[in-house]
């Protein structure tokens, strides 16, 4: 939908990123008692560039400027945290912070929606003709 200069497709990818960190976030929090579970996280970049089609490119200015480094691609930039364990069972999920990250998400989802909201709610007034 080419409506508002691509702005209402930008706002349905932000909406698409935040429904896969929702889906991660609680399949972490499921998985909380799961011995050997590795936590997951949905990389903002990975989802960025799947929706704009493009990689990446840095343009340097400076030599001793540092390259984008390009992941492979994951299915919607889920990706495993496997550096780090919580609990003696090998399980890395730390339950604090995925309630933390849920409540950011939530926000950043509501936010998402009024904005989208907004800008169907403009649509309407402009078919409507101003009434």
């Amino acid at each position: 939908m080419k409506l508002f200069s691509n702005t209402v497709s930008t706002l349905e990818h932000a909406l698409n990123y935040s429904s896969a960190k929702q889906k991660v976030i609680s399949q972490n929090i499921a998985n909380v008692d799961t011995p050997n579970y590795k936590a997951k996280d949905v990389s903002f970049k990975a989802v960025f560039q799947e929706a704009m089609g493009q990689s990446f490119q840095a343009r340097k200015s400076d030599s001793r400027h540092y390259d984008f480094s390009s992941r492979p691609s994951h299915k919607a930039g889920v990706i495993n945290k496997s550096n780090v364990n919580y609990n003696e069972n090998g399980n890395s999920v730390d339950l604090d912070k995925e309630m933390a990250d849920m409540a950011t998400n939530q926000i950043y989802f509501n936010a998402l929606t009024e904005r989208i909201n907004g800008k169907f709610n403009t649509l309407q007034t402009v078919i409507r003709g101003g009434k």
